[in-house]
């Protein structure tokens, strides 16, 4: 690490060097490791497709263990990250661990070459205290890419408004008022940025966190032989504190032994924090023989699984920062032509529109499955209606312009 003592210092130097004509972009990102990260790995793609030079700063694990690697001509480093267990104690530790880390890379990438603009990806929202120097001290600009409300998801965590969520209140603040640019979810989400983070409307765009149509295509229904007259519904997602995977075992409960649907199946892919509740809950409510766990898979094994299923849901419940989140699972399955039943969220209903029914308790949750198990027509019908709204409106090959337009305004600002 004494390589890197004085590296701050030493950065003014690069300010009389010659200036590289390709811009130079540092992606710094917290809360997953690149390239798993897909919104940011594909922010990543489309800027070094444009001709920007591009650098991201990355959390690594077991799967992306590398400390530097170089994928698609985008250069990715990656720090080691102390994994927080949702107390207050452990995210004192995570996030300075976290923020020096970063800061230093950050001075490791300048040297080499100089930093045109940062993104930083959220959460946590204090990821401004490694960037604001180089804004200081280099006129660097900043974009913001807001991923999350950071206050609401601490407020929904604790179900009140504790230190962490005053704190994460004016992390925000400060990292709006360091940004030249924000880019952001959905609507809630900019009006977000405008009211509370006081950001010009021509500053704040839109750029939704979409799959690429090109490999998130509709298939042929992959249901096996042995699987005809039984149906398959399919969920996607982490299993964390905010996804509501403990009440998709409800509906399952619902469903298999209260109604005695007894050729309903789910699977279930991806994992998370909360992976062996759910594991024991299936068990404690005898429905496990119902649920293949898939874990986490690969996009091709995602897009073959959901492939099988004849519905797809989302369980997100019923809250302040769900309602204003979007899903990304639920643009996931709309790309690969599913109907989806959900719970009755303002974002989720924008986004999926006539893809989705919408309930309002666990047991309409189950109506709806059970209607559109019933009507074949319609489940078709969604699915269409689903991929062409894709294509349309909210397909990353719409939202990669947003993207460069907001760089370039960001830049032209400079």
């Amino acid at each position: 690490m004494s390589e890197n003592y004085g590296i701050f210092d030493s950065l003014c130097d690069r300010m009389n060097s010659k200036v590289n004509l390709q811009k130079h972009i540092l992606i710094i990102v917290e809360n997953l490791p690149v390239p798993f990260d897909r919104r940011v790995w594909m922010e990543a793609s489309t800027l070094s497709q444009a001709g920007y030079k591009v650098s991201v700063i990355s959390p690594r694990n077991k799967n992306f263990s590398a400390e530097y690697e170089v994928l698609n001509n985008i250069e990715i480093y990656r720090h080691s990250l102390f994994e927080s267990s949702g107390t207050l104690l452990s995210y004192l530790i995570e996030y300075p661990m976290a923020l020096v880390s970063e800061f230093i890379l950050t001075c490791k990438i300048y040297r080499k070459q100089k930093i045109d603009l940062i993104q930083i990806c959220n959460p946590p929202d204090f990821i401004f205290l490694v960037v604001f120097w180089f804004k200081l001290f280099f006129k660097t600009r900043i974009i913001f890419d807001h991923h999350d409300l950071v206050p609401e998801m601490f407020e929904s965590n604790y179900k009140k408004r504790g230190t962490f969520y005053f704190l994460a209140r004016i992390a925000e603040f400060l990292t709006f008022k360091v940004s030249d640019a924000v880019i952001t979810t959905n609507l809630s989400y900019r009006n977000t940025a405008i009211t509370r983070g006081r950001k010009s409307p021509e500053s704040v765009f839109i750029v939704r966190s979409s799959p690429d149509l090109n490999i998130f295509r509709p298939i042929p229904n992959q249901k096996k032989f042995s699987d005809k007259g039984n149906y398959k519904i399919g969920y996607l997602g982490v299993m964390g504190i905010h996804d509501g995977v403990e009440l998709l075992m409800q509906i399952i409960h619902e469903l298999v032994v209260k109604r005695k649907q007894k050729n309903v199946y789910f699977t279930v892919i991806g994992s998370g924090p909360k992976f062996p509740e759910i594991i024991y809950l299936a068990e404690k409510l005898d429905i496990k023989r119902y649920i293949h766990f898939k874990g986490r898979v690969s996009d091709q094994r995602v897009i073959n699984l959901l492939g099988e299923c004849d519905i797809c849901v989302d369980c997100s419940p019923i809250n302040y920062f769900n309602n204003v989140s979007t899903m990304n699972k639920v643009l996931e399955y709309m790309a690969l032509g599913k109907p989806v039943v959900q719970f009755n969220l303002k974002e989720g209903k924008r986004s999926a529109a006539m893809a989705s029914l919408y309930a309002k308790s666990i047991s309409d949750f189950a109506d709806k499955i059970e209607f559109l198990l019933k009507h074949p027509r319609k489940r078709k019908a969604m699915g269409i209606y689903a991929r062409m709204k894709m294509e349309e409106e909210l397909g990353w090959h719409k939202q990669s312009l947003i993207l460069l337009t907001a760089y370039k305004k960001a830049l032209s600002d400079s």
